[in-house]
């Protein structure tokens, strides 16, 4: 059995999770989907530039791939950003969604080595992963990181609030933001 190892940040703290090429217990069978909503999503981000349905896993011909969900947010996957389609993953790729960066730490693949995939159902791999200084890691992604905002569109009247406004709810309407979706604003010239 194949499985991905993903790691990440969130509120401060390091988390792993490993992703199987036969999925239990998921929200949406043979995928893993992430973003921030807790009732559409299998790992749950809390930063309020991620969607709240960002992007699935999958495990499809060998490979785990990774699908952008968000056409209006999409993920920035190993430096390229994923407008539309699916991207393989491999160890040491690394994934934006808005500004929170997953890492995929390690890759076993059945075919590739015997050794038993018991070995991933143990504690969470630990490899130490420095957290980014800016956003996307380099200067030159940093200054474009910058010239774009993030605002959160309301499910119900759908005008964009700042993500200051995620628990508070709709500047407009009052609904909760919980589950509504972020999407890359860009600046005007």
């Amino acid at each position: 059995m194949s499985a991905l190892t993903l790691q990440w940040y969130d509120a401060g703290r390091e988390k792993t999770q490993t992703i199987y090429e036969q999925q239990q217990q998921t929200k949406n069978p043979g995928t893993v989907r992430i973003g921030r909503d807790p009732l559409r999503c299998d790992i749950v981000l809390s930063d309020p530039t991620v969607s709240g349905l960002h992007v699935e896993i999958f495990f499809n011909l060998g490979q785990f791939l990774v699908r952008n969900l968000r056409s209006s947010n999409p993920p920035n996957v190993d430096g390229k950003k994923l407008t539309h389609g699916e991207q393989p993953l491999k160890q040491g790729s690394v994934i934006f969604l808005g500004q929170a960066q997953l890492k995929v730490i390690a890759v076993f693949s059945s075919e590739a080595s015997s050794v038993p995939p018991t070995v991933l159902s143990g504690p969470p791999v630990n490899i130490p992963v420095q957290a980014p200084r800016t956003p996307l890691g380099n200067q030159q992604q940093h200054v474009h990181q910058h010239q774009a905002a993030y605002g959160l569109e309301c499910p119900k009247c759908h005008k964009v609030s700042s993500t200051d406004f995620l628990h508070i709810g709709c500047r407009w309407c009052g609904t909760s933001l919980a589950a509504a979706a972020s999407v890359l604003v860009e600046p005007k010239n």
